[in-house]
């Protein structure tokens, strides 16, 4: 049996993340993982893979536009298999400089799949055959999430879920997305630029549910033009492999219960914790209903020895939530003062337009009866989204009317995920409205948006006319 002062479970953002900063603060770190190089579901089969074809799927799109500029490039032709090749090859690219980092540190990285046989040892089951035996002082898990699946559905090559949508094995003519969420939208942003029919279904009344309306409505507006259907309130009774295609049965307002065929059809209903089958019975670590390990402000679990971090220890399941957990479990297990305790964590969808959001949304204001004045800046007044011929961006602040600190901030409009860090950034230092007045931001520029958002808010918005009530 070999021994690792501290041994992280799982090498995605959260993963890695620790293991390098244990390395970099002098801590032996052992990285247990099946992957050859680091990099988890975020490089390999989500975050990086998905944003690298919703930049060609835009680029498609903004070929298409420009004709209303003068500008036509004809009707693109889209080689699959070269388009595959490039998504690869950005993965690849990544989790090889991640592979070298690990090598630099001095990490030493097993492959293979861990699960505990007590609260101070491990059994590996290697890739390359065998196992392992590994004792430790601390151990952190950070092994992910799956994706849901939906019981009574079938499965085969014609039913795809996030991974095997992002292989991009064919486009399909036509194609059910079941989940009107940020992956279900991306996804399907992607083949309906490439040619697909995409019809939406979503269970709840709108699309991104648990984002504010109002950010969701000039994307909706622009899905409905690119999507064959989007159906709300709706949801799919059965489905059926009929051979040529996959047989779904639609139920819901304004659906009259009906058959139709798609060539395949994409799950995309949410995401579950990689807790099972880790052995943490056998520890003092603790699993809720959910399957989310139970952890405290510090990431450990109600075993001493053990921290749990990223999507396995609960929403939001995003890699940079993972990240940030990461340093506060490996700083709590270097003996610093520390706890995760942010004040908002930011969320992107990269659909086009893009919407982003951190700290309280609107629809939390009003659940938790909380008074908060919102200020907007609709982009038709924004110069720079004239030149991008993209006006249907809004910007919102929502501030304590009281002490005029910023308590949230949402964006929709291209380029929204690059802006929301300026939100974070206010949230998390308590800024005020006239902090963010006050604050020359160049011209033109989509980020001058926050700045004349703030001017909304005290009545004085250079480009909007709206007079401060008395």
């Amino acid at each position: 049996m070999t021994d690792a002062k501290l041994v992280v479970i799982g090498a995605g953002p959260g993963g890695y993340a620790a293991a390098f900063l244990a390395a970099d603060l002098g801590i032996d770190v052992t990285l247990v993982d099946p992957e050859a190089n680091p990099g988890g579901v975020c490089l390999y089969r989500g975050c990086i893979p998905s944003k690298a074809l919703l930049h060609v799927a835009k680029l498609i799109d903004e070929a298409g536009h420009a004709s209303e500029w003068g500008v036509d490039f004809g009707e693109p032709t889209i080689d699959v298999d070269r388009l595959r090749g490039f998504k690869d090859r950005v993965v690849a690219k990544l989790t090889g400089g991640l592979g070298q980092l690990t090598r630099q540190r001095k990490v030493r990285h097993v492959r293979g799949t861990a699960r505990f046989v007590d609260s101070d040892r491990l059994e590996i089951d290697l890739v390359e055959g065998g196992t392992e035996a590994l004792g430790f002082e601390h151990a952190i898990v950070a092994t992910g999430s799956h994706p849901t699946r939906i019981p009574g559905f079938p499965e085969g090559p014609r039913m795809l879920d996030s991974t095997s949508g992002l292989a991009l094995e064919d486009v399909p003519a036509t194609l059910l997305v079941v989940g009107g969420g940020y992956i279900g939208l991306e996804l399907g942003s992607v083949y309906a630029a490439l040619g697909s029919k995409v019809t939406v279904v979503e269970m709840t009344p709108g699309l991104l549910p648990g984002a504010d309306k109002d950010l969701v409505r000039p994307l909706h507006r622009r899905l409905e033009k690119r999507f064959a259907e989007i159906l709300l309130s709706t949801k799919v009774a059965s489905v059926e492999d009929a051979g040529g295609g996959m047989k779904v049965t639609l139920e819901g307002e304004g659906v009259e219960p009906t058959e139709r065929t798609f060539d395949k059809v994409l799950v995309s209903v949410g995401r579950r914790p990689n807790s099972a089958g880790l052995g943490l019975d056998n520890t003092g670590a603790r699993i809720d209903t959910q399957g989310f390990i139970e952890v405290d402000e510090q990431l450990r679990t109600a075993d001493a020895k053990i921290f749990a971090i990223g999507d396995v220890v609960g929403q939001p399941m995003l890699a940079h939530k993972a990240s940030h957990e990461a340093r506060v479990a490996v700083e709590a297990i270097a003996g610093h003062k520390v706890a995760f305790e942010p004040a908002c964590i930011p969320a992107v969808v990269f659909t086009d337009p893009e919407v982003a959001w951190c700290g309280l949304t609107e629809s939390e204001a009003k659940e938790q009866g909380i008074k908060v004045a919102v200020a907007r800046f609709p982009w038709a007044a924004s110069g720079r989204a004239m030149t991008l011929d993209r006006d249907e961006g809004l910007t919102k602040l929502l501030i304590d009317p009281a002490t005029e600190r910023i308590l949230g901030v949402g964006l929709v409009g291209p380029g929204a995920g690059e802006m929301i860090a300026e939100g974070v950034l206010a949230v998390e230092m308590a800024a005020l409205a006239s902090d963010l007045r006050l604050s020359i931001h160049p011209h033109p520029t989509l980020s001058e948006t926050m700045m004349e958002a703030a001017e909304v808010f005290f009545g004085q918005s250079t480009h909007v006319y709206r007079p401060k009530r008395k």
